[in-house]
């Protein structure tokens, strides 16, 4: 562990604010945060929280730095995120690693989302030069009329523990080569990480001779965090966590006409259908429900299953359980790590008390692993009815809700009737499922698959929901947009100057 935190450029006790390629804070009397390593429940290092002067100062710098940033093209911009991800590539195993040891994701799923940062930043230098506008044609002649796209200026990063790494590059990445600057506050639970990236940019603006692009502060929510959100020098805060979390966010930065991306609470199911093929859904299920300990925002919640064919799924499924190794995330053997902290394991215990006291059956699992030491649970299976609190309410932890249906319009009324709509899929060979899954009337969640699960976006589409997963898209698509404000201009290149809507204003 002591090699792997040293390339990273980690140490036992380190500082929790800097500006890209400039330095590290200080600060050492804004109270300290212990890295907790989930696989033991023993602390990995120290980190200095950063003081409201050192945001301030981050700040400033980002504002300078802003001017000049804004300047430079697109193209070039595109570059240094080019050489972000080539740095990335040399280091995918390292900071895989870290995100194992310190998030307790399977190593698989740590350097999965090394990846995701390597595949949204080649995105990036490709749409460097594909930031279009339109050209229109304007009512008075001789007149020309378009719309381009400006740099917003600074854009906060809010990102939670389950993706230490990934979330933060979709956003930083995109507002680079748009011509913003990012600061970046990441979950208090995982600040290694954060520091690791940070190095990471800082060798990289170091070598192009820039300074203060992407930004680290490390703090507590309730002093940096809402710094952030009130702040009018941020004109876009993009903010990945609860829904609690997320109506606090879009309240305060709204108040002041500011911009959000929200990344909220997920409650995702998937339809299984009579028809379904059985090898696809048993192994897409697994990974959706179990993978990263059922701490993803797109972690498969429920399954919504016809009544012919629930017995056999619920069969198939607790023998596929019975085969799952938890341990440690670093063990190649491993497909299911531990919960972040225990707090997470408490919420998983009581949980599983309100789903017996509403009269629901656990299947499989249902017990904290007391003979090893870190945060383990089970992987479990309760059959329920969609309606209890709990089955409406997010639970990040590996519980999996199996409900019955008795015809698929039944099937799409109990998806629909949560109150999130991030991820969602349908299992079936009936088209006639599948398309109306898909339609209008379907899936009312910003993703919808189609006999693959619910976990496992990838980054060319744009990601987010609707309703109380708070209605944001980063990563691909558009998304860009976001991190940009649009501006229409029209310029006059005759002698006269007719009015729009054919008024007559003259003397």
């Amino acid at each position: 562990m002591e090699n792997l935190l040293k390339e990273l450029g980690i140490n036992e006790k380190n500082y929790g604010a800097c500006a890209g390629a400039g330095e590290w804070s200080a600060t050492t009397d804004a109270g300290e945060l212990i890295s907790i390593n989930p696989t033991t429940g023993k602390p990995i290092a120290a980190v200095y929280q950063c003081s409201e002067a050192d945001y301030d100062r981050i700040i400033a710098e980002s504002k300078a730095a802003f001017k000049e940033w804004r300047m430079v093209p697109a193209p070039v911009r595109g570059e240094l995120v080019r050489q972000m991800a080539n740095e990335l590539r040399a280091k995918k195993d390292l900071l895989g690693s870290l995100v194992a040891l310190e998030m307790g994701k399977i190593k698989a799923e740590g350097d999965g989302e090394v990846q995701e940062m390597i595949d949204i930043a080649d995105f990036a230098v490709g749409l460097s030069r594909q930031l279009y506008g339109l050209t229109m044609h304007s009512e008075r002649p001789r007149h020309r009329m378009y719309e381009q796209w400006h740099p917003l200026g600074i854009v906060g990063i809010i990102s939670a523990f389950n993706f230490p790494v990934a979330v933060w590059a979709w956003n930083a990445f995109i507002a680079a080569i748009a011509g913003d600057i990012s600061v970046w506050k990441p979950s208090s639970k995982v600040p290694l990480c954060g520091i690791a990236v940070q190095n990471i940019c800082n060798d990289v603006l170091k070598r192009n001779g820039y300074k203060g692009i992407f930004n680290l502060v490390i703090g507590r929510g309730s002093t940096i965090g809402e710094r952030m959100i009130h702040d009018t020098n941020l004109p876009l805060i993009s903010a990945t966590g609860s829904t609690k979390m997320g109506k606090r966010i879009g309240e305060v930065v709204g108040a002041r006409l500011g911009k959000t991306i929200l990344e909220l609470g997920g409650n995702n199911a998937i339809i299984v259908d009579e028809t379904a093929n059985m090898k696809l859904v048993v192994p897409a299920i697994l990974f959706g429900a179990v993978g990263t300990a059922g701490q993803r925002c797109t972690s498969t919640r429920r399954i919504i299953a016809h009544k012919s064919i629930v017995n056999d799924l619920v069969s198939q499924l607790k023998k596929a359980y019975g085969q799952v190794p938890i341990g440690d995330p670093l063990d190649s053997a491993t497909l299911m790590g531990p919960l972040i902290d225990q707090d997470a394991v408490d919420n998983y215990l009581a949980a599983l008390e309100k789903v017996k006291a509403a009269g629901g059956e656990i299947l499989y699992g249902g017990n904290v692993l007391t003979d090893r030491e870190g945060h383990f649970v089970e992987p479990t299976i309760v059959r329920a009815r969609n309606d209890y609190q709990i089955v409406q309410d997010e639970t990040f932890a590996p519980i999996l809700y199996i409900i019955e249906y008795d015809d698929f319009d039944e099937a799409i009324a109990l998806h629909n009737d949560v109150p999130q709509g991030l991820s969602s899929a349908v299992f079936s060979t009936n088209i006639m499922h599948t398309e109306a899954f898909l339609s209008h009337e379907g899936s009312d969640c910003g993703i919808a698959n189609v006999n693959i699960g619910t976990s496992g976006a990838e980054i060319g589409g744009a990601f987010g929901g609707e309703k109380d997963t708070g209605g944001g898209r980063e990563s691909g698509s558009d998304a860009w947009k976001a991190y940009m404000r649009r501006q229409t201009n029209t310029t006059n290149w005759s002698t006269e100057l007719p009015l729009a809507q054919g008024i007559k204003f003259e003397l």
